[in-house]
């Protein structure tokens, strides 16, 4: 199509600058900002959803323009509709609570705000591979059909169907199916407090093998995913590490140099252990990352847990 049809090739070159929305500025949401404003910062333009006025301060320090409003509340995101070229969902649905259903209102008062414009030109969803529930240690791909064992899982695969849904009306967009993210500069993001507290894992013939992703390669793949992602497509964000549970606290206490922690048989961990912490131990895959190689052209700084664990990774 020629640049005097399209609405930003009609433009001055000042004013082509992509505006970019993410939703669910967190953590993960920063450290994605910095990717895209960083090396980019003469064609993006960083804007953030927060309900919370005293994020604005932080977001603007940040090079983010801050809009209020609340997914909880979907008359103050209105205002959302037709305001990104991009956008970048990484807001969590509802937590488990009394009356919770298997739905995910965030993503469908987002949905509804986007469509009442001109939709965005791509959209990247940050789900969670529990979606795939327990695959008894397989190893899993982006075409395993989903089979969530809980509520939170079941609200993602619902989040997961909008975003399809939305892909419809012409955007082009991203699933990416996100394991447990760590990074030594996040809140709560070693295990070196669980370690600390001497916190049981399952004995070794009842262990399950559980997959990460550092902070940073999680945000490397959202910025990539933006742009380079295939319409429609689901990708594994995932390491190299090929890990049983108990052995990734294992390693993680000798680059620690702490205590391993004990080891109970899974009939004794279920009255030991919280319901919360016994639902990751009752889940089993190893996942595939070709995808998320090939298609976004993503070379992990952190292949495996060890290069994001040990002080010297840690300092990348």
């Amino acid at each position: 199509m020629p640049s005097n049809q399209t609405p930003l090739g009609a433009l001055p070159a000042r004013f082509r600058r992509q505006r970019v929305l993410i939703v669910g500025c967190g953590d993960v949401g920063l450290r994605t900002a910095g990717q895209l404003g960083a090396p980019q910062s003469q064609r993006v333009r960083l804007m953030a959803l927060t309900s919370s006025p005293d994020r604005v301060r932080l977001l603007r320090a940040c090079g983010i323009t801050p809009l209020l409003g609340n997914l909880d509340d979907p008359a103050s995101i209105q205002r959302l509709a037709g305001i990104a070229h991009r956008v970048i969902h990484l807001a969590p649905p509802p937590t488990d609570r009394a009356g919770a259903s298997e739905r995910d209102p965030r993503s469908l008062a987002l949905v509804r705000a986007l469509r009442l414009r001109t939709p965005p030109l791509a959209l990247v969803y940050g789900s969670t591979t529990g979606v795939y529930g327990d695959c008894g240690g397989q190893r899993v791909d982006e075409t395993r059909t989903v089979n969530p064992h809980t509520p939170r899982a079941q609200r993602r695969v619902d989040a997961e169907n909008l975003m399809r849904f939305l892909g419809r009306s012409g955007v082009r967009v991203s699933v990416l199916r996100i394991p447990g993210i760590y990074a030594a500069d996040r809140e709560g993001g070693t295990p070196r407090e669980r370690l600390l507290k001497g916190t049981p894992v399952l004995a070794a013939k009842d262990d399950v093998y559980t997959n990460h992703i550092h902070a940073n390669d999680l945000a490397r793949a959202c910025a990539a995913a933006l742009w380079r992602g295939k319409p429609q497509r689901v990708v594994n964000v995932t390491d190299d590490t090929d890990l049983k549970m108990g052995d990734y606290f294992d390693l993680a206490a000798s680059l620690f140099g702490l205590p391993k922690p004990p080891r109970l048989p899974r009939d004794q961990a279920s009255s030991a252990l919280p319901l919360m912490l016994l639902s990751f131990m009752s889940e089993s895959r190893r996942l595939d990352n070709t995808r998320m190689k090939q298609e976004l052209r993503l070379k992990l700084r952190y292949p495996h847990v060890r290069d994001g664990l040990s002080p010297q990774g840690q300092l990348i």
